[in-house]
């Protein structure tokens, strides 16, 4: 593979990849609903954060909706560490797609 194809494919990823600073911002913002998950394309898990976020805070006013809360809480702050990874797992795989191999 030649050089000028390497750059091109590196511009084209650099242009097209998910910015972290909006993943952030969603995570931060929009705490516990997923947002940032959705927009970094993991779509099932996601949406799989809302539902419990949503069926958490219905059921809070009975008590046994906290647990719930908790636990999307704690994947939100363990998600906050992985969203530099899914970012880069995103970028390997349109190298991968556009026919760059690299890693």
């Amino acid at each position: 593979m030649n050089t000028q194809r390497e750059l091109l494919i590196e511009q084209r990823v650099a242009n097209d990849a998910k910015s972290p600073l909006v993943a952030y911002l969603l995570a931060i913002l929009l705490w516990g609903f997923g947002a940032h998950r959705m927009y970094l394309g993991r779509w099932m898990s996601g949406l799989v954060m809302l539902g419990l976020s949503a069926m958490g805070w219905l059921l809070s006013p009975v008590l046994i909706g906290w647990p719930l809360v908790g636990l999307v809480w704690v994947w939100a702050v363990i998600d906050l560490f992985l969203i530099p990874g899914m970012i880069r797992e995103d970028k390997n795989e349109m190298r991968r797609q556009m026919g760059s191999g690299w890693r």
